[in-house]
């Protein structure tokens, strides 16, 4: 062991007990929101014994993924893919810290991907960093106890010989860490963009000028740790900040433009101005913010017809936005073209909406500009050159600090409005400017970077993690 960790041994010693009882994990709100609990104390019980219970079989060549988020799950799936792809006999495994892991759930039917721990949500959704009622809720609903679940999890996979990438923040980058055994990190949430684009008269943002990066002075040791053998993060900018705290970190691409293709416009809209309307993916903020954005949208004075393509994930469901459709005064239609693939299709005067799960990638090249308060997808949206307009509300993901942040990513590319009218005059104005909106569509895609960062990611992970030749 390095003398690095040995101090930092000592210091986190301070967090934690011995590994016979359970840890006192102190990491503050911003890294406890990454950890993932159940409802309820009896929920808590049974996800201790089946996690416990869980044998895993020893195997020298295998990859043990800790992902704590939608977006992270969304990144480490396209590098699974890639790996699993150049390596079928490299064992792959996840564990999903915060939600779900749907994104896995493919590849887990498949058999090429297995899960680790337990499939649980946090009763703040995650973002119990944004507010201290969501965070002491998920401490009263168990949060120290599925914190401890985990890393007993992540012992037991290090002593039967997994190696350990890290996708996300500080959460899983300190349990890969504490591990004891090697490990990667890819580092997704965090940019120097954020802090280098606009005034820059926040404390934050001052603090972040004087470390030279919107990374913590104790996470450029766990990423400079002897044994965390590669670091990669989101674009150039942040790798060379970390560079020089001593972090080699590489910025080898964006696996979020992975897998997102172009479709042909279908005749039938070509008439139509066309908005991809994103309200994020739980609920109730979700159809919270699908309402809002759709008064908004309503206020927009444009003499052309209106089309409004709403493709939702897991929430909210169908017939909540069917409601909301009602009540605004639009009336259900028959759907005229099955190239649309919605699954209803709502109308008002010249303005039309349809709705369709699942259908993210197969409408996001037909916009012109976004009406977007969700995360991964307006990135990813962004990615392609469009645009994008946000109005963001009380949360807990998508409040305004959130809006901000996201709009300093993308260079502007998201427009984060505070009223309605605001929003529907700046969709008027985009609409209205092709000039304008291809001008900041083009900082978008530059901000979120080519595609091909999956397969870089793969080569990275084999490389060193592996120890395999990559020509």
């Amino acid at each position: 062991m390095s003398q690095r960790d040995r101090i930092l041994g000592s210091f986190f010693g301070l967090f934690c007990l011995p590994n016979k009882a359970a840890p006192r994990f102190e990491l503050g709100i911003k890294d406890l929101q990454s950890s993932a609990l159940p409802l309820g104390h009896a929920a808590v019980k049974e996800v201790l014994s089946s996690s416990l219970a869980d044998s895993i079989s020893p195997c020298t060549h295998a990859l043990l993924i800790l992902s704590n988020g939608h977006g992270e799950d969304v990144i480490s799936l396209r590098v699974l893919e890639v790996l699993h792809q150049l390596k079928p006999s490299l064992a792959l495994e996840v564990l999903p810290l915060v939600g779900e892991g749907k994104a896995f759930n493919k590849g887990i039917a498949e058999g090429w991907i297995r899960r680790r721990g337990p499939s649980i949500l946090l009763p703040s959704g995650g973002f119990s960093n944004q507010s201290i009622p969501g965070f002491f809720g998920d401490l009263l609903a168990g949060l120290i106890q599925v914190t401890w679940v985990q890393w007993r999890t992540v012992r037991s996979a290090v002593n039967h010989g997994r190696v350990i990438l890290a996708v996300g923040d500080s959460f899983p980058l300190f349990l890969a860490w504490l591990s004891g055994a090697k490990y990667g990190f890819i580092g997704t949430p965090k940019s120097d963009y954020t802090w280098m684009s606009g005034p820059g008269f926040s404390l934050s943002d001052l603090f972040h000028a004087l470390k030279g990066s919107e990374w913590d002075p104790w996470e450029f040791a766990l990423m400079s740790s002897l044994r965390c053998q590669m670091v990669a993060v989101r674009d150039p900018l942040t790798a060379r900040g970390l560079r020089k705290h001593g972090v080699l970190a590489k910025a080898p691409g964006n696996p979020m433009m992975d897998g997102i293709e172009s479709t042909p416009l279908p005749n039938s809209i070509k008439s139509f101005r066309r908005v991809l309307l994103l309200c994020g993916s739980r609920n109730p903020e979700a159809k919270k913010n699908f309402y809002h954005l759709m008064q908004a949208s309503e206020l927009v004075e444009i003499s052309d017809p209106l089309l409004l393509m709403a493709p939702l994930g897991s929430e909210p469901f169908v017939h909540e936005i069917e409601e909301i459709l009602q009540e605004l005064g639009y009336k259900k239609a028959f759907i005229t073209d099955e190239l649309i693939n919605s699954q209803t299709c709502w109308v008002k005067g010249s303005r039309k909406v349809v709705v369709g799960p699942g259908q993210f990638f197969r409408w996001v090249s037909w916009a012109e500009v976004g009406l977007a308060n969700a995360g991964t997808a307006t990135e990813q949206l962004v990615g392609l050159g469009i645009p994008a307009i946000s109005l963001p509300g009380n949360g807990p993901q998508f409040k305004r600090s959130f809006a901000i942040r996201q709009s300093r990513l993308l260079g502007g590319a998201v427009m984060a409005c505070k009223t309605h009218i605001e929003c529907a005059k700046r969709l008027e104005f985009l609409l209205g400017e092709k000039s304008f909106r291809n001008a900041i569509g083009r900082i978008g895609t530059r901000r979120m970077g080519p595609k091909g960062g999956s397969l870089l990611l793969a080569h990275m992970v084999l490389k060193n993690l592996f120890g395999y030749s990559i020509d």
